[in-house]
């Protein structure tokens, strides 16, 4: 049995350097953390209440529990993720976060233990286990803050991994959690760098970027939040483009109106005529037009793209005619694209920096400030957290001592009536 060899392997074994990663912007010297050691320091987490436990014990505790289709408490859950100590037991926690997920308590994980979870894999070298379990957080349980979102996407910053900080932003894009500047900032870096290697993306990428970049560019007013928002919606377009208004919504919390590559349009206009000295990046308006040159000027729907995987898929991938119309629309979009690119170019609002290199001033020059606040909201959500957890183990204490003595009364009640 499963959950008995787990428990078993627990049994058996209970008995950072920190890299410094490069500037990537050629024009800045100057070379930093992204965050701070004081914002990714856990002494204020490990400085919590201790309660040691035996894996093992708490393991067995669960799979009997689970047999006899009963429900596990979060408190249960917490102690273990709390107690790991190796990256062997890293495992053994992700298979008691699934099967918590899938019983009864399922909604009562704690957000404390999904931060717990989160430091755990990156303190016993787990990223990929921790990126895993929040991919499929419909699996696991795992829907982090954002600041827990923040720690993991500049831990793999910090090792230029950005094809992962971006798996981290999609996350953050689906559960729209781009309140905190630190987390805007951090999430345009990673997108500006990751687009900066020029990856080859499949469709199901670009809609993913394409989200991301729209989502968290509207948290800013300004030349980067418009260029991510032009870049944005330029690959949202392609998408609708190939495959339909259907296959661009769908599981995203994106409009559901046709016209993605008309939006792209409408933000270069929109700072044609603006006053301002907002303008958007030279490279980014490349990234559209070649994005624009690589759509068939018919459509060709149902044969581009990814191939569906069954049924349903076919079914999500669909072209109406609608989307056929909106398709046809795209030698009008080239047209006006090209005629925008000369205005603004005439109007000196096109910006020489690279999106890149902005993005990596703007964390630079701001993220230091926008980390203040995280840290003094982390400092009380942590105390809110302790409190919460000493009142569900005073609720657990009382109920077992009511258990008790529920249990000697029925003892009692038994010996007397053998005695009559």
């Amino acid at each position: 049995m499963v959950s008995s060899n787990m428990a078993a392997s627990v049994l058996k074994r209970c008995a950072t350097a920190a890299v410094k990663v490069k500037s990537l912007s050629p024009s800045l010297s100057a070379r930093r953390w992204l965050l701070s050691a004081a914002y990714t320091d856990s002494k204020m987490w490990e400085a919590r209440e201790k309660d040691p436990q035996n894996l093992a014990v708490l393991a067995n505790t669960m799979d009997r529990t689970y047999d006899r289709n009963l429900p596990v408490s979060s408190l249960i859950m917490s102690r273990f993720v709390d107690n790991i100590s190796s990256r062997e037991e890293i495992d053994q926690a992700e298979y008691y976060l699934y099967k918590f997920r899938h019983s009864p308590n399922c909604w009562y994980l704690r957000d404390w233990t999904i931060h717990g979870w989160i430091r755990q894999c990156l303190k016993h070298g787990a990223r990929d286990k921790a990126l895993h379990t929040l991919k499929n957080k419909i699996q696991y349980g795992i829907f982090p803050d954002d600041f827990t979102f923040n720690l993991l996407m500049d831990s793999f910053m910090k090792d230029a991994d950005f094809k992962s900080a971006c798996s981290v932003v999609e996350e953050v894009m689906l559960q729209e959690a781009f309140d905190l500047p630190s987390t805007q900032i951090l999430s345009l870096y990673a997108l500006g760098s990751y687009l900066a290697t020029r990856p080859q993306l499949a469709v199901s990428e670009e809609r993913a970027l394409g989200a991301s970049l729209l989502i968290c560019g509207q948290k800013q007013d300004n030349t980067i939040g418009l260029s991510a928002q032009l870049l944005g919606n330029a690959f949202l377009g392609k998408v609708e483009n190939l495959k339909g208004i259907h296959a661009v919504f769908k599981g995203m919390p994106l409009f559901w109106g046709r016209g993605y590559l008309g939006r792209a349009l409408a933000i270069m206009e929109r700072v044609a005529a603006a006053s301002s000295d907002v303008k958007l990046s030279k490279d980014t308006l490349g990234y559209v037009n070649d994005l624009l040159h690589d759509l068939p000027l018919t459509s060709e729907s149902d044969s581009s793209g990814e191939e569906s995987g069954g049924e349903e898929d076919k079914k999500e991938n669909t072209v109406d005619e609608d989307d056929q119309a909106e398709a046809a629309k795209l030698p009008e979009y080239v047209k006006k694209f090209k005629e925008l690119s000369s205005q603004l170019e005439s109007q000196g609002k096109v910006e020489s920096t690279s999106f890149q290199d902005l993005v990596t001033a703007l964390a630079q020059q701001n993220l230091a400030a926008a980390e203040t606040p995280d840290l003094e909201q982390y400092e009380s959500r942590v105390q809110a957290w302790e409190a919460e957890k000493r009142q569900l183990i005073q609720r657990e204490k009382e109920m077992r001592e009511k258990a008790e003595q529920e249990k000697q009364e029925r003892l009692a009640a038994m010996a007397a009536a053998q005695q009559v």
